[in-house]
C-alpha cells in the first residue's frame, strides 16, 4: 500500500528523492493521511522561495469534513509547487503518490532525507 521507494514522515507526508529541481525532493501525502478527512477540496500550499522548517505546518488541505495541516518533512527552501492542484485538488484523492504531490524543496541538510521512516516502518506506526 506504501511504495517501498518513499521515505515518510510519522504526521504522514511522503519524500520522493530526488525531485525535478536540483538537489530537491518532492513531498505529498500518504494513503492514510488522504482518507482520514474524506475528499480534498482546496489546497493551500508554500510559496516558492519560502524557507520551511521539518516538523512545522507549512500548508492546509481543507476536505468536506475538515481542514488538516501539511507539515514540512524537512527543513529547506521550496523550489516548487504542484500549481494543478489549484483547479484540482482531488488529484491528492485520486492519485496522492504521482500526480497528487504537493510540493519540493530543497534540504537544509541532504542527508535528513535518510533519517525519515522507510515504508515497513511507517506502516509499522501506531496508525500506518
Amino acid at each position: 500500500m506504501y511504495p517501498e521507494d518513499l521515505k515518510y514522515t510519522s504526521e504522514h507526508e511522503w519524500v520522493r528523492s530526488p525531485g525535478d529541481a536540483e538537489g530537491s525532493v518532492r513531498v505529498g501525502i500518504t494513503h492514510f493521511a488522504r482518507d482520514a478527512p474524506g475528499d480534498i477540496v482546496y489546497v493551500s500550499l508554500p510559496e516558492v522561495g519560502e524557507q520551511v522548517t521539518g516538523g512545522e505546518t507549512c500548508g492546509e488541505l481543507e476536505s468536506t469534513k475538515s481542514v488538516s495541516d501539511v507539515y514540512a518533512p524537512l527543513t529547506g527552501e521550496v523550489v516548487a509547487r504542484n500549481e494543478t492542484l489549484d483547479a484540482t485538488p482531488e488529484l491528492v484523492n485520486n492519485d496522492p503518490y504521482a500526480a497528487g504531490w504537493l510540493f519540493e524543496i530543497v534540504p537544509a541538510d541532504a542527508g535528513a532525507v535518510e533519517a525519515l521512516l522507510d515504508a515497513a516502518a511507517y506502516q509499522a506506526g501506531p496508525e500506518g
